[in-house]
């Protein structure tokens, strides 16, 4: 048995896709092994395809006053870069967008492989599934680079997709599910390093705080206080890929929030969770009581959507006063019909106080989203235009998220039975650019014309 640290790199891969914007993007579960394999003693390295900092780049990076900003892009030819991973003689459905390539370059990403001390392992993550062909251009490249160290892939899309990516990434190990319980076993296997990682999988307070640090620059942090969901809704796999709810406490969170602010100035986060104010007299709200008694100065965002039953007068207050700038509303549709069965239900009232309780806080309409889904089989577009016509009748402002059909969903069999064509063949082809699930190209247009009702 090997007894000497192994060098680990850690890779967060091109994203192909018609478009991609970096709302407060980061691979958190990669970097959170990151942290726990550098707390055992490994030597970590980090390359982010992603990366809008890049010092290689040829321009500075544009940065919005809330951290986000537009990722480097180059074209790519979606028949020429997807065919490849395709049955022979598959027909893909004709595109009028560009598909691109988000990052670095490729270039610049073997000159930093290049410039690196040879790996032991490679870890590789996965984010959206219908981005595969990056994972797999990635992989590829670092081949090239070091075609015999062993690369193993999970994250999301090995999760999802497990035998598309088996087949098809181009890595020596899938692994689906979490990675961090099984990451000293891989370690071992791959390095013949017997290593203590000091950590219980089900105590998320003995975890290290994720490695953000070691990217190249940070504009804002992403936080995650809770793992999993207590709602399985039709059209989504948070169930799936993290069975149960694990909680973080208030005090642990707390304490990450002024570790990134305090060392390394960081204004802007982003709460990655599923369930943030879920029993929130026991955690979200004793943590938003800290943070507001801080003195800290702020900025806090809301990109996976808060459940509206949950906000009142004192979930509002408490987040307002904590530094909440971007309210995303779960809400979905409009529909508050009893038949309504593909999400978690929300009523007329509870959606009618959750937008009352934060406009009394003192946010306005800008700051408070309600996303609306789009695109789902076998939905009526007329829905759609209503529910925009109420919540801007409420006051604030409409947010369509359009569907993206997902394996291991209730939704996913009635997703594929009424697709324009075989979604089966590549997870590319679950594009929500593509409409997959929009009976026709005339729906297609509908829609378009909805987007200008924005």
């Amino acid at each position: 048995m090997k007894t000497d640290p192994p060098h680990i790199l850690c890779v967060n891969p091109w994203i192909h896709d018609f478009a991609a914007f970096d709302f407060w993007a980061k691979p958190l579960g990669l970097l959170s092994i990151a942290a726990m394999l550098r707390q055992a003693g490994s030597r970590v390295s980090y390359l982010d395809c992603l990366d809008r900092f890049h010092p290689g780049e040829d321009r500075p990076a544009k940065i919005l006053w809330d951290g986000r900003g537009p990722y480097g892009k180059s074209p790519l030819d979606f028949k020429t870069t997807i065919s490849p991973y395709l049955p022979h003689g598959s027909v893909l459905p004709e595109i009028g967008q560009t598909f691109s390539r988000y990052g670095i370059s490729p270039e610049r990403f073997i000159r930093d492989l290049k410039e690196l001390d040879r790996p032991d392992l490679i870890l590789v993550t996965s984010v959206m599934t219908y981005w595969a062909s990056g994972v797999a251009e990635t992989i590829s490249c670092i081949k090239t680079q070091f075609p015999d160290v062993p690369v193993v892939l999970g994250g999301i899309y090995a999760t999802l997709c497990r035998d598309h990516a088996l087949a098809l990434s181009g890595a020596d190990r899938v692994i689906s599910g979490p990675g961090e319980p099984v990451i000293a076993d891989i370690v071992r296997e791959f390095t013949g390093v017997n290593m203590d990682i000091p950590m219980d999988p089900d105590d998320l307070d003995s975890w290290p705080f994720p490695a953000l640090d070691l990217q190249n620059h940070m504009a804002y942090a992403p936080i995650l206080t809770s793992r999993g969901c207590p709602f399985s809704c039709d059209y989504c796999a948070s169930s799936f890929l993290e069975p149960g709810l694990r909680r973080r406490s208030p005090d642990h969170v707390f304490h990450e929030i002024q570790h990134w602010h305090e060392s390394r100035g960081i204004q802007n986060f982003a709460f990655y969770d599923d369930a943030l104010l879920v029993n929130g007299e026991r955690y979200a709200f004793p943590l938003l009581e800290k943070i507001g008694s801080s003195g800290m100065d702020l900025m806090f965002h809301t990109p996976n959507a808060l459940h509206i039953r949950e906000i009142d007068e004192t979930a509002a207050r408490l987040m307002f006063r904590a530094g909440f700038k971007t309210i995303r509303l779960g809400l979905e549709t409009t529909d508050f019909a009893g038949t309504r069965n593909h999400d978690a239900k929300v009523k007329k009232d509870e959606f009618s106080r959750a937008v009352r309780a934060l406009k009394t806080a003192g946010f306005n309409r800008d700051q408070i989203g309600a996303y609306l889904l789009c695109g789902l089989p076998g939905q009526d577009l007329g829905d759609v235009k209503s529910s925009m016509e109420l919540v801007r009748e409420a006051g604030i402002t409409p947010v369509l998220a359009y569907y993206t059909p997902i394996p291991h969903t209730p939704m996913w069999d009635q997703a594929v039975k009424e697709a324009r064509f075989d979604i089966r063949l590549h997870p590319v082809l679950t594009n929500n650019t593509l409409f997959p699930c929009v009976e026709s190209e005339e729906e297609v247009g509908r829609i378009h014309q909805l987007k200008t009702l924005l």
